[in-house]
Protein backbone atom coordinates (compact mmCIF):
# COMPACT_ATOMS: atom_id res chain seq x y z
CA UNK A 1 0.00 0.00 0.00
CA UNK A 2 1.22 3.63 -0.76
CA UNK A 3 0.77 6.97 0.38
CA UNK A 4 0.12 9.71 -1.92
CA UNK A 5 1.26 12.98 -0.25
CA UNK A 6 -0.88 16.05 -2.79
CA UNK A 7 0.06 19.38 -2.54
CA UNK A 8 -2.35 20.50 -5.09
CA UNK A 9 -5.69 21.19 -4.92
CA UNK A 10 -7.71 18.30 -4.63
CA UNK A 11 -9.74 16.74 -7.29
CA UNK A 12 -11.10 13.52 -6.17
CA UNK A 13 -11.65 11.14 -9.30
CA UNK A 14 -13.08 8.79 -7.45
CA UNK A 15 -15.70 6.44 -8.81
CA UNK A 16 -19.45 7.41 -8.13
CA UNK A 17 -21.46 4.56 -7.44
CA UNK A 18 -24.18 4.94 -5.44
CA UNK A 19 -24.77 1.89 -3.01
CA UNK A 20 -27.67 0.17 -2.01
CA UNK A 21 -28.98 2.15 1.20
CA UNK A 22 -30.74 0.33 4.34
CA UNK A 23 -32.15 1.42 7.22
CA UNK A 24 -30.21 1.10 10.14
CA UNK A 25 -30.53 2.36 14.45
CA UNK A 26 -27.91 4.82 16.21
CA UNK A 27 -26.42 3.53 18.99
CA UNK A 28 -23.87 5.53 21.30
CA UNK A 29 -22.10 3.27 23.84
CA UNK A 30 -21.38 5.11 27.35
CA UNK A 31 -20.64 2.04 29.81
CA UNK A 32 -17.24 1.84 31.45
CA UNK A 33 -15.26 -0.73 29.40
CA UNK A 34 -14.29 -4.04 31.36
CA UNK A 35 -10.42 -4.75 32.48
CA UNK A 36 -9.68 -6.52 29.37
CA UNK A 37 -11.31 -4.15 27.12
CA UNK A 38 -9.76 -1.22 28.55
CA UNK A 39 -6.51 -2.44 28.40
CA UNK A 40 -6.63 -3.07 25.01
CA UNK A 41 -8.09 1.32 24.16
CA UNK A 42 -5.01 2.30 26.54
CA UNK A 43 -3.11 0.49 24.37
CA UNK A 44 -3.28 3.85 21.49
CA UNK A 45 -3.41 6.70 23.91
CA UNK A 46 -0.35 8.65 23.43
CA UNK A 47 1.34 10.68 26.49
CA UNK A 48 -0.40 13.84 27.54
CA UNK A 49 -0.39 15.74 30.86
CA UNK A 50 -4.21 16.10 29.81
CA UNK A 51 -3.53 20.57 30.74
CA UNK A 52 -5.86 22.44 28.23
CA UNK A 53 -4.01 24.81 26.51
CA UNK A 54 -0.36 23.21 27.08
CA UNK A 55 1.57 21.44 24.17
CA UNK A 56 3.48 18.59 25.54
CA UNK A 57 5.85 18.79 22.34
CA UNK A 58 7.45 22.23 24.34
CA UNK A 59 7.53 19.63 27.73
CA UNK A 60 11.87 19.86 26.86
CA UNK A 61 11.39 23.52 27.04
CA UNK A 62 10.00 24.10 30.21
CA UNK A 63 12.46 21.58 31.90
CA UNK A 64 15.59 23.72 30.15
CA UNK A 65 13.93 27.12 31.66
CA UNK A 66 13.49 25.27 35.26
CA UNK A 67 16.97 23.78 35.64
CA UNK A 68 19.01 26.60 33.92
CA UNK A 69 16.90 29.01 36.70
CA UNK A 70 17.82 26.75 39.39
CA UNK A 71 21.65 26.35 38.57
CA UNK A 72 21.65 30.34 38.35
CA UNK A 73 20.33 30.49 41.99
CA UNK A 74 22.77 28.22 43.28
CA UNK A 75 25.85 30.11 41.36
CA UNK A 76 24.37 33.18 42.77
CA UNK A 77 23.44 32.14 45.98
CA UNK A 78 27.12 30.17 46.89
CA UNK A 79 29.56 32.11 49.20
CA UNK A 80 32.69 32.69 47.77
CA UNK A 81 35.02 31.65 46.60
CA UNK A 82 33.74 29.42 44.16
CA UNK A 83 36.05 26.36 43.02
CA UNK A 84 36.97 25.76 39.27
CA UNK A 85 34.73 21.88 39.68
CA UNK A 86 31.54 23.58 40.54
CA UNK A 87 32.26 26.77 37.15
CA UNK A 88 32.59 23.89 35.28
CA UNK A 89 29.43 21.57 36.56
CA UNK A 90 27.14 25.26 36.28
CA UNK A 91 28.79 25.40 32.46
CA UNK A 92 28.01 22.13 31.33
CA UNK A 93 24.52 22.44 33.22
CA UNK A 94 23.20 25.46 31.18
CA UNK A 95 24.98 24.16 28.25
CA UNK A 96 22.05 20.98 28.70
CA UNK A 97 19.55 23.95 29.69
CA UNK A 98 20.07 25.94 26.85
CA UNK A 99 20.03 22.39 24.16
CA UNK A 100 16.59 21.61 25.87
CA UNK A 101 15.52 25.23 25.42
CA UNK A 102 16.24 24.89 21.43
CA UNK A 103 14.98 21.54 21.15
CA UNK A 104 11.89 22.03 20.36
CA UNK A 105 12.40 24.84 17.65
CA UNK A 106 15.23 22.58 16.24
CA UNK A 107 12.59 19.55 15.44
CA UNK A 108 10.40 21.69 13.81
CA UNK A 109 13.02 23.38 11.61
CA UNK A 110 13.97 19.74 10.94
CA UNK A 111 10.75 18.97 9.79
CA UNK A 112 11.21 21.28 6.89
CA UNK A 113 7.86 23.14 8.31
CA UNK A 114 6.03 24.89 11.09
CA UNK A 115 2.24 22.82 12.07
CA UNK A 116 -0.34 25.37 12.43
CA UNK A 117 -2.91 25.32 15.12
CA UNK A 118 -6.02 23.92 14.99
CA UNK A 119 -9.38 26.40 14.90
CA UNK A 120 -12.71 25.35 16.10
CA UNK A 121 -15.25 26.23 13.35
CA UNK A 122 -17.33 29.22 15.03
CA UNK A 123 -20.55 27.90 13.99
CA UNK A 124 -21.94 23.94 14.54
CA UNK A 125 -21.96 21.57 17.03
CA UNK A 126 -19.97 18.49 17.29
CA UNK A 127 -21.76 15.43 16.53
CA UNK A 128 -21.34 11.62 17.43
CA UNK A 129 -23.38 9.14 15.13
CA UNK A 130 -22.22 4.96 15.45
CA UNK A 131 -24.15 2.83 13.69
CA UNK A 132 -25.84 0.03 15.80
CA UNK A 133 -25.28 -2.78 13.03
CA UNK A 134 -22.09 -3.74 14.67
CA UNK A 135 -21.15 -5.54 18.11
CA UNK A 136 -20.93 -4.42 20.98
CA UNK A 137 -17.12 -4.64 21.50
CA UNK A 138 -16.76 -3.13 17.87
CA UNK A 139 -18.40 0.20 18.95
CA UNK A 140 -16.82 0.70 22.22
CA UNK A 141 -13.63 0.31 19.97
CA UNK A 142 -14.75 3.02 17.68
CA UNK A 143 -15.78 5.43 20.37
CA UNK A 144 -12.16 5.63 21.76
CA UNK A 145 -10.84 5.71 18.34
CA UNK A 146 -12.50 8.51 17.42
CA UNK A 147 -11.62 9.90 20.89
CA UNK A 148 -7.98 9.57 21.23
CA UNK A 149 -7.78 10.94 17.58
CA UNK A 150 -9.79 14.22 18.40
CA UNK A 151 -7.55 14.48 21.68
CA UNK A 152 -4.28 13.02 20.82
CA UNK A 153 -4.18 15.09 17.00
CA UNK A 154 -4.85 18.40 15.46
CA UNK A 155 -8.14 16.68 14.25
CA UNK A 156 -11.48 18.15 14.38
CA UNK A 157 -13.51 15.50 12.26
CA UNK A 158 -13.04 12.09 12.38
CA UNK A 159 -15.22 9.36 10.09
CA UNK A 160 -14.21 5.46 9.98
CA UNK A 161 -16.22 3.28 8.19
CA UNK A 162 -15.70 -0.69 8.83
CA UNK A 163 -17.22 -3.14 6.51
CA UNK A 164 -20.24 -0.36 5.15
CA UNK A 165 -20.74 0.97 9.01
CA UNK A 166 -20.07 4.38 9.79
CA UNK A 167 -18.58 5.84 13.02
CA UNK A 168 -18.64 10.06 12.49
CA UNK A 169 -17.60 11.96 15.38
CA UNK A 170 -16.38 15.97 15.87
CA UNK A 171 -17.34 19.14 13.96
CA UNK A 172 -19.14 17.92 10.50
CA UNK A 173 -20.40 20.41 7.81
CA UNK A 174 -24.19 18.61 8.04
CA UNK A 175 -27.57 19.67 8.13
CA UNK A 176 -29.63 20.92 10.85
CA UNK A 177 -32.46 19.50 12.63
CA UNK A 178 -31.83 16.17 11.37
CA UNK A 179 -31.93 12.76 13.74
CA UNK A 180 -29.21 10.59 14.28
CA UNK A 181 -30.48 7.77 12.04
CA UNK A 182 -31.09 11.06 9.47
CA UNK A 183 -27.71 11.69 9.93
CA UNK A 184 -26.35 8.19 9.75
CA UNK A 185 -28.19 7.52 6.51
CA UNK A 186 -27.19 11.26 5.01
CA UNK A 187 -23.30 10.22 5.72
CA UNK A 188 -23.45 6.99 4.02
CA UNK A 189 -24.68 8.44 0.85
CA UNK A 190 -22.32 10.99 0.67
CA UNK A 191 -19.25 8.56 1.52
CA UNK A 192 -20.90 6.75 -1.72
CA UNK A 193 -21.36 9.70 -3.69
CA UNK A 194 -17.16 10.27 -3.13
CA UNK A 195 -16.38 7.09 -3.18
CA UNK A 196 -14.56 7.11 -0.50
CA UNK A 197 -15.19 2.84 -0.04
CA UNK A 198 -12.75 2.25 -3.31
CA UNK A 199 -9.92 4.38 -1.83
CA UNK A 200 -7.43 1.80 -2.22
CA UNK A 201 -4.00 3.86 -1.39
CA UNK A 202 -3.59 6.29 1.65
CA UNK A 203 -4.35 9.97 0.75
CA UNK A 204 -2.31 12.74 2.22
CA UNK A 205 -3.92 16.39 1.37
CA UNK A 206 -1.77 18.97 3.62
CA UNK A 207 -3.11 22.05 2.01
CA UNK A 208 -6.59 20.77 0.94
CA UNK A 209 -8.08 23.94 -1.13
CA UNK A 210 -11.73 22.61 -0.77
CA UNK A 211 -12.53 22.88 -4.60
CA UNK A 212 -15.12 19.98 -5.04
CA UNK A 213 -18.44 20.16 -3.94
CA UNK A 214 -18.66 16.19 -3.18
CA UNK A 215 -16.68 16.80 -0.60
CA UNK A 216 -19.23 19.77 1.15
CA UNK A 217 -19.49 17.70 4.15
CA UNK A 218 -16.23 18.67 5.89
CA UNK A 219 -16.00 21.24 8.30
CA UNK A 220 -15.11 24.98 7.27
CA UNK A 221 -11.83 25.73 7.02
CA UNK A 222 -10.35 22.37 6.60
CA UNK A 223 -7.11 22.59 5.66
CA UNK A 224 -5.22 19.20 5.71
CA UNK A 225 -7.06 15.40 4.93
CA UNK A 226 -5.82 12.58 5.56
CA UNK A 227 -7.70 8.87 4.64
CA UNK A 228 -5.81 5.59 5.82
CA UNK A 229 -7.91 2.73 3.19
CA UNK A 230 -8.17 -0.76 5.94
CA UNK A 231 -7.05 -2.94 3.95
CA UNK A 232 -8.24 -6.58 4.76
CA UNK A 233 -5.35 -8.54 3.72
CA UNK A 234 -1.85 -6.45 2.97
CA UNK A 235 -0.98 -9.71 0.64
CA UNK A 236 -4.31 -8.49 -1.54
CA UNK A 237 -4.54 -5.01 -1.78
CA UNK A 238 -7.40 -4.92 -3.52
CA UNK A 239 -9.50 -6.33 -0.69
CA UNK A 240 -10.89 -2.74 1.33
CA UNK A 241 -12.15 -3.51 4.46
CA UNK A 242 -13.15 0.46 5.08
CA UNK A 243 -11.20 3.61 5.79
CA UNK A 244 -10.40 5.91 7.93
CA UNK A 245 -10.74 9.71 7.62
CA UNK A 246 -9.34 12.85 9.41
CA UNK A 247 -9.50 16.37 8.81
CA UNK A 248 -8.33 19.57 10.35
CA UNK A 249 -7.94 23.17 10.14
CA UNK A 250 -4.72 22.82 10.35
CA UNK A 251 -2.53 23.01 7.14
CA UNK A 252 0.50 20.12 7.54
CA UNK A 253 -1.35 19.00 10.32
CA UNK A 254 -0.29 15.82 10.25
CA UNK A 255 3.33 14.67 10.78
CA UNK A 256 4.80 11.09 9.62
CA UNK A 257 4.50 10.18 13.00
CA UNK A 258 0.85 11.44 13.36
CA UNK A 259 0.48 9.36 10.26
CA UNK A 260 2.17 6.17 11.48
CA UNK A 261 0.01 6.27 14.67
CA UNK A 262 -2.96 7.09 12.72
CA UNK A 263 -1.95 4.31 10.51
CA UNK A 264 -1.33 1.95 13.71
CA UNK A 265 -5.01 2.64 14.96
CA UNK A 266 -6.59 1.91 11.61
CA UNK A 267 -4.95 -1.14 12.05
CA UNK A 268 -7.22 -2.54 14.84
CA UNK A 269 -10.31 -1.77 12.18
CA UNK A 270 -8.63 -3.98 9.84
CA UNK A 271 -10.50 -7.24 10.24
Amino acid sequence: MSLRICNFPFHPKFALQPRAQRSTRIFAHTENDSPQQQQLNLSVLRFTFGIPGFDESYLPRWIGYGFGSLLLLNHFSASAPISESQMRSEALGLSLAAFSIALPYIGKFLKGSVVEQRTLPEEGEQIFVISSNIGDSLKEDLAWATYVLLRNTSTIAVLISVQGELCVRGYWNCPDQMSKTQLHDWFKKKVDEIGLADVKDTLYFPQYAGSAPSWDILPDGTRSLFVQPLVQNISEPQKVNGFLLVASTAGYAYSDKDRAWIGAMAEKFRG
